[in-house]
């Protein structure tokens, strides 16, 4: 394995990420959204027909309102200038559960109520009373469900992905992602050892972290992700920034990864090698990176090719996703990303569209490049996962000059 290029400093710099439509929609976000996590579920759950008693009305009605009160102000203390672990506890797990209630509140507030009508089920105030219950009982069950998929170690999720350009020495060679570890407010450091034996259980040729390793500086988190120093592969651990080393020090986090054993391809690559072929594995900083202000760091995919062999395939580690469009224009064969957390809480994904290319799995774009998306190890902000599981990624990588192998292309889960 042969380490080459450097980081450039003084050309051929990217281009600032253009402001994409999400970030539009979002700068109006935190005026609207606590009045509409909490408000929606409040009038539907105890003023649509239901005739409560005043005290249960009352009673409810005042817990809305600390959860809208509280919840920016938990938020705030716990991820603000403060940095308080508890309140950022508090204040993502009430913004999880206002999310939760609201989607549900809006589904079944409609669609239940409209089927019940539909159906002749009782007068108003027993429809009214149904769809109360159901959604209690429903967010109850995503709230328990989801913070238990958040919690556990992922399921492995293998993939066999063909690269056209692989030479036949390098058929088989074993990739595990890893990605969006956010280490956090909540101790993780037990849940980080066991990601880390379940990766060692696959025998990987080439392991990789696609950035946003922990919310907080690498000092703050270290005893979270000191684990990472145990996983092992044959060949390389290769490791790239994400956009949440961007709010914490990134270099600390940089410092702390090469410390641990991994490689932090930072604009660069290395030559990985195997029965006489060689597979281009480069990475590049995350496109926020320019905007951070630290010197050095921005997304250049051309400083990360510098020095590589046209005629090699190439393997690129690019936190988002959206990273693509360059990606397909220099002729890459994958890109690795994460970032997306497959939506993490749905139906958030259908926000997560509008910024990015792809969700999660395996994408074609331009005339040769694959994108495979991961939905994230960990978690971010809320402790829970709903209807988007986290997952370490195995893919063996094929090359169509060895023999054809069956399932090429398929995608599994084992646990």
């Amino acid at each position: 394995m042969t380490d080459t290029s450097s980081t450039p400093t003084t050309e051929g710099e990217a281009q600032v990420p253009r402001r994409s439509r999400l970030l539009r929609v979002v700068r109006y976000i935190p005026l609207i959204a606590p009045v509409l996590l909490w408000a929606v579920p409040c009038w539907v759950l105890l003023y649509t027909g239901q005739s409560w008693p005043l005290p249960v009305k009352l009673l409810g009605t005042a817990l809305f309102a600390l959860g809208l009160v509280g919840m920016p102000l938990a938020m705030a203390r716990g991820h603000g200038r403060r940095q308080q672990d508890r309140a950022a506890i508090i204040g993502d797990t009430l913004l999880g559960t206002g999310w939760i209630l609201f989607t549900w509140s809006v589904l079944l507030g409609v669609l239940l109520r409209l089927a019940l009508t539909v159906a002749g089920v009782g007068g108003s105030q027993d429809r009214a009373r149904i769809v109360t219950w159901a959604i209690l009982g429903v967010g109850a069950l995503m709230l328990g469900w989801g913070y238990a998929e958040a919690r556990r170690v992922p399921r492995v999720r293998r993939l066999d992905v063909q690269l056209p350009r692989l030479g036949a020495g390098l058929d088989g060679l074993r990739v595990v992602l890893i990605t969006d570890t956010h280490y956090g407010p909540l101790d993780r450091a037990r849940w980080s050892a066991r990601v880390c034996e379940r990766v060692n259980t696959l025998e990987a040729d080439l392991v990789c972290h696609t950035g946003d390793i922990a919310d907080g500086t690498a000092q703050r988190r270290r005893d979270q992700a000191t684990p990472l120093g145990t996983v092992r592969a044959t060949r390389a651990r290769v490791y790239v920034t994400g956009n949440h080393e961007y709010y914490s020090e990134a270099q600390g986090w940089v410092d702390l990864m090469n410390e641990l054993g991994w490689e932090p391809l930072r604009n660069r690559h290395l030559l990985l090698e195997r029965g006489g072929d060689t597979l281009v594995v480069a990475g590049v900083d995350d496109v926020t990176a320019e905007s951070s202000g630290l010197p050095g760091h921005r997304a250049h995919l051309a400083g990360a090719l510098t020095g590589a062999d046209p005629t090699f395939p190439v393997l690129l580690l690019a936190h988002q996703p959206k990273f693509i469009d360059r990606a397909a224009a220099a002729g890459i064969d994958l890109q690795l990303s994460g970032h997306t957390h497959g939506g993490q809480i749905w139906p958030f994904h259908h926000l997560v569209r509008l910024d990015q290319p792809a969700l999660a799995g395996l994408s074609h774009h331009g005339a040769r490049t694959l994108l495979y998306t991961s939905r994230g190890t960990g978690f971010w902000g809320p402790p829970f996962r709903v209807f988007a599981p986290s997952e370490i990624t195995l893919l063996v990588l094929r090359s169509p000059q060895a023999a054809a192998s069956p399932g090429t292309g398929r995608a599994d889960t084992s646990a």
